[in-house]
């Protein structure tokens, strides 16, 4: 144990999305005050891959030094094969690494936060004015301001500064193949954006080109950072320091070249006389707990942790429906609340269409000086992602139909009641995103999406009471339920039906698709001689048999959006809550959760806008308890 202890205000273990931005907000707002953040990651200030738009899937190679890849468990659900979920391991979080896709909750996801699960304060009207705060919307057009965005905010949202021919394909397909699902301007104004096709808008500034992040725009440029506002990277959290139920300090390691496997065996300490705030993230918070001696006791016994507070919600979910929890006889549901399974489904393109795979690959042509240098008027393939177009979809009686039974009472119990939340969200990615990597001479686009609300639940747990880089016991949850399983199945033939109507389709990339008997009406089209089928034609009929190998295609290939979140629940304490509405943990005095990981209940969005929306909260009432006017 290093014996130099060092004391601070606050202490943020984590420096992800959530914690950047009370950070910085707490740190303007009184540069005396003492914060340190500490990310086992590496920093990302001015790195190309982190700034430029263009370069984000880079992050999920394998041998990724800022980004996280956990290994879930086998699964029967999924032909037992182990689900990998990324989630950020660098300054910023996922605000540093996703996917920039500018995407919000419908306003009855956060009026159930507070009415549902007893949280008050946290209602869309409640919230919308932080969720303005964050952003300057760029997107505006000749309607002018719309009353749910923001636009004098650090954080700048804009359609990028490159339109792509496949964006501008997808939605010139989706809305005249549907007209019932017409084109928009913004369907994310949070209040009616189902069932409306839209130029997606992306965490990217108009004026720069640059990816809109968290770490440049409240820390690094921040008149306290290195100061009193000071962020150690290469440190991760081992454990909270309670002393008579209150929180005063943390331990944590430090690796001694960037990557986990070197970290060294001393232990320092860091004291805080005011707070600890836990904002490690879906995956990491609840860890951090458990080795503190928080949560579960069985969980704490099993790994030689000796229990402070008895939460047995740490690690757990829990959504509306009532399931039998992992640990003993309580029916709350036990989960991650879950993530949302994702699909991708590629499709050849003529030779030479644009897209970014390039980029993605780093081949020497693509990153031309022109790639290298970030222009001054913000534009370039640079300054894209390539998603270019989506939808929110919530489905008729047809499309009811075409799910099936599996669905019913799902759709009558969650989404009838409420005709504003998407069943699924799907859209363009003018590059190939899979497993299977096509030869660089072939163009290749996909069509994907994720379900926005499973029912499918998980849980992830320490499996160390001393390492805080051992694996976690992790369960994903994903198509654990027949509801799920059908709603994924009839989001593949959604997209397919329209990807092999687009202009450019030149046939189904078969690696990533079912394997369909032979002479099924829904076989694969050989990319030698496919063409795109009239807008008009019939939509492909597929048989049991047919609908069986989607199922296997589903069970081998499903991913999930990386957006774990709720294994830290904000819900009362009988309830198997974890942090009460002010983000206190239960039974401790001094700590608090802020980050993806206290949802309540799922959110029907890319979960960096909640995350954001948690870090501007957790900073007002972090102020208001400490005294600080203007956050």
């Amino acid at each position: 144990m290093n014996s130099a202890l060092e004391e601070y205000d606050i202490i943020f273990a984590g420096a992800g999305a959530a914690a950047g931005v009370i950070a910085g907000r707490l740190a303007t707002a009184c540069p005396t005050l003492r914060i340190l953040m500490l990310e086992t990651g590496p920093h990302t200030q001015e790195h190309l891959a982190h700034v430029q738009p263009a370069r984000f899937l880079s992050h999920l190679r394998p041998d990724s030094t800022t980004v996280k890849h956990v290994v879930a468990r086998p699964s029967v659900h999924l032909d037992g094969r182990q689900l990998v979920v990324s989630c950020g391991r660098c300054v910023g979080g996922g605000s540093s690494v996703n996917f920039m896709m500018y995407t919000r909750s419908p306003a009855s996801d956060f009026d159930e936060w507070a009415n549902v699960y007893d949280n008050p304060g946290w209602s869309f009207k409640d919230l919308l004015p932080l969720i303005k705060k964050m952003e300057t919307f760029q997107n505006s057009g000749n309607d002018g301001e719309h009353p749910t965005h923001g636009y004098h905010g650090p954080l700048k949202v804009s359609h990028g500064g490159h339109r792509n021919v496949l964006g501008n394909d997808f939605l010139a397909t989706a809305t005249e193949y549907d007209k019932t699902r017409p084109f928009v301007e913004d369907a994310n104004t949070m209040l009616d954006d189902v069932n409306r096709h839209q130029r997606w808008a992306k965490w990217i500034d108009k004026e720069t080109g640059r990816r809109s992040d968290v770490p440049h725009n409240f820390i690094y440029n921040n008149a306290s950072y290195g100061k009193n506002l000071q962020l150690l990277t290469g440190c991760t959290v081992k454990r909270v320091i309670i002393e008579n139920r209150r929180a005063v300090g943390v331990e944590y390691i430090r690796t001694t070249s960037g990557a986990l496997q070197n970290a060294n065996s001393t232990v320092y300490i860091a004291r805080a006389t005011r707070m600890i705030v836990v904002s490690a993230g879906g995956l990491g918070s609840p860890g951090i707990l458990e080795r503190s001696g928080i949560g579960h006791p069985e969980v704490l016994k099993r790994n030689g942790v000796k229990p402070v507070v008895e939460l047995p919600g740490v690690g757990e979910n829990y959504n509306r429906e009532s399931h039998s929890s992992t640990y003993g006889s309580s029916t709350y549901c036990a989960g991650l609340g879950s993530d949302h399974p994702l699909l991708m489904l590629p499709f050849h393109a003529p030779p030479g269409t644009e897209t970014l795979d390039g980029i993605i690959r780093n081949d020497p042509e693509a990153i031309s000086s022109e790639c290298m240098t970030p222009r001054s008027d913000g534009r370039g393939l640079m300054a894209t992602t390539g998603t270019d177009g989506g939808c929110k979809y919530h489905p008729n009686a047809a499309e009811l139909e075409d799910i099936g039974p599996a669905f019913k009472e799902r759709w009558e119990s969650f989404y009838v009641p409420s005709p504003q939340k998407p069943i699924f969200a799907y859209g363009i990615l003018a590059m190939y995103v899979g497993l299977s990597q096509p030869p660089p001479e072939e163009s290749v686009y996909c069509l994907g999406g994720y379900t926005c609300y499973p029912s499918g639940i998980g849980s992830v747990h320490t499996t160390s009471g001393e390492d805080p880089n051992a694996p976690v016991d992790f369960d994903a949850g994903v198509l654990s339920t027949p509801d799920d399983l059908a709603m994924t199945r009839h989001l593949y033939k959604r997209v397919r039906e329209i990807g092999r109507r687009m202009t450019c389709y030149r046939g189904e990339y078969a690696p990533d698709h079912p394997v369909f008997h032979e002479g099924s009406d829904a076989a694969l089209q050989e990319p030698e001689s496919a063409l795109p089928v009239a807008l008009d034609a019939p939509n492909l009929v597929y048989t049991a048999e047919d609908d069986a190998a989607i199922d296997k295609l589903l069970r081998s290939n499903i991913s999930t959006a990386w957006h774990s979140n709720g294994t830290c629940v904000m819900k009362p304490r009988a309830q198997g809550g974890v942090v009460d509405p002010r983000l206190n943990v239960y039974g401790v005095q001094g700590l608090k959760v802020a980050d993806i990981s206290i949802c309540p209940a799922n959110v029907g969005t890319n979960t960096h806008s909640t995350a954001l929306t948690i870090g501007e909260k957790a900073a007002v009432i972090i102020a208001e308890e400490l005294g600080i006017p203007g956050v």
